[in-house]
C-alpha cells in the first residue's frame, strides 16, 4: 500500500511559494505535466474497505442539556451477538428496514435501508458492534460525585457470577420525553431475575448520589435500531411481521440470541470504568 501511494506525486505543495533550490547533481525534478495521475480511489482501499462515509446518518436529540461540570454516565452490561444467530437477525433487520425506511443502527446512527444493500456492512457496522443492557437511567452526575459513584458501584457488584441471558422477545420502546423510538429484543425468562437484582443494586447508588431510579418494572433488553420520534405503530406492525415470520421456520432456524454475563461497566463522558468482570 504504501508503495503504490508513494508511486503518484501530488502537486498540492506547489501553490502559493518559491521553488525549492536544488543541491547540485541531484536528478532533474520533472515538469508537473510529467506526474503520474492521481490513482483510482478504489486502489488506495483494501479488499475489505467499508466507505461509512456515503451512508445517510440519523440526527439524534441529546436526553438532557449539557451544564458544564456535568457527566452524563450509563451503567450497563456489555452484550456482543452469538455469530451464530446474526445471520437470523440480518434477516429480521432486512424485514424491519422493509416496512419502517427511517431506522438507524443504535450508536452507529447509519440508515438500516443503506446497511441491508450489503451483507458485509450489516455485520460489521451493526450486528458485530457492541450492545448493552441498562441497568440505571442515562443521566448526568456532578464531578465532585464521579470517584463516590464508581466506587460504590464496584463494592455493590465484587461478588457477582456468571449466568445465561436469553435475548427471547422481540419489542419496541419509546425513550421518556418521546424523541426516539427503538426496535429492541428483550430478556423475558432466563437472566430476568438476575438481571433485575442487579438493577436494584445500582438504583441503591443512583438513590445515595441523589439520582433519578430505573423503571418500577424493568424490561431488560438491547436495542438494534432507533428511529426519530414515536413510531410505535409501525414497530408494532413490523415486530408482527418479524414474528409471523420466525413461526413458519423451525426450531434450529429460528433466532436465538444466547450470551453469557461477564461483565459490568460504567461510562462517565467518554471513559469507561470496569465495575466488575468474571475471568474466563
Amino acid at each position: 500500500m504504501d508503495a503504490l501511494l508513494a508511486s503518484y506525486a501530488s502537486d498540492s505543495d506547489s501553490d502559493g511559494g518559491e521553488a525549492a533550490a536544488v543541491p547540485a547533481g541531484s536528478p532533474e525534478v520533472p515538469e508537473p505535466s510529467a506526474l503520474l495521475p492521481p490513482p483510482p480511489l478504489d486502489l488506495l482501499q483494501p479488499p475489505n474497505f467499508l466507505d461509512y462515509s456515503a451512508m445517510a446518518q440519523g440526527s439524534r436529540v441529546r436526553s438532557f442539556p449539557h451544564v458544564e461540570g456535568n457527566y452524563a454516565v450509563h451503567v450497563y452490561i456489555p452484550v456482543v451477538i452469538p455469530s451464530d444467530a446474526k445471520k437470523q437477525l440480518a434477516l429480521a433487520m432486512k424485514r424491519a428496514a422493509s416496512l419502517v425506511p427511517d431506522l438507524y443502527a443504535v450508536d452507529a446512527d447509519y440508515a438500516l435501508s443503506e446497511l441491508c444493500k450489503d451483507e458485509q456492512k450489516l455485520e460489521k457496522v451493526l450486528l458485530s458492534r457492541e450492545f448493552h443492557v441498562s441497568l440505571g437511567r442515562p443521566v448526568a452526575v456532578q464531578v465532585h460525585q464521579i470517584d463516590s459513584f464508581i466506587a460504590m458501584l464496584r463494592q455493590k457488584f465484587q461478588s457477582q457470577q456468571r449466568y445465561w441471558m436469553e435475548f427471547n422477545k422481540w419489542e419496541h420502546f419509546v425513550n421518556d420525553d418521546c424523541t426516539r423510538s427503538f426496535l429492541s429484543l428483550e430478556v423475558t425468562r432466563t437472566g430476568l431475575l438476575e438481571i433485575s437484582k442487579q438493577i436494584l443494586m445500582v438504583d441503591e447508588v443512583y438513590r445515595r448520589h441523589g439520582l433519578p431510579e430505573f423503571y418500577k418494572n424493568p424490561r431488560p433488553h438491547i436495542s438494534l435500531v432507533w428511529a426519530l420520534g414515536d413510531i410505535s405503530d409501525k414497530l408494532k406492525q413490523a415486530i408482527k411481521d418479524i414474528e409471523k415470520y420466525h413461526s413458519s421456520m423451525s426450531s434450529l432456524q429460528k433466532c436465538n440470541v444466547r450470551c453469557r454475563f461477564s461483565r459490568v461497566v460504567c461510562k462517565v463522558g467518554k471513559k469507561v470504568y470496569d465495575i466488575c468482570r468474571i475471568a474466563d
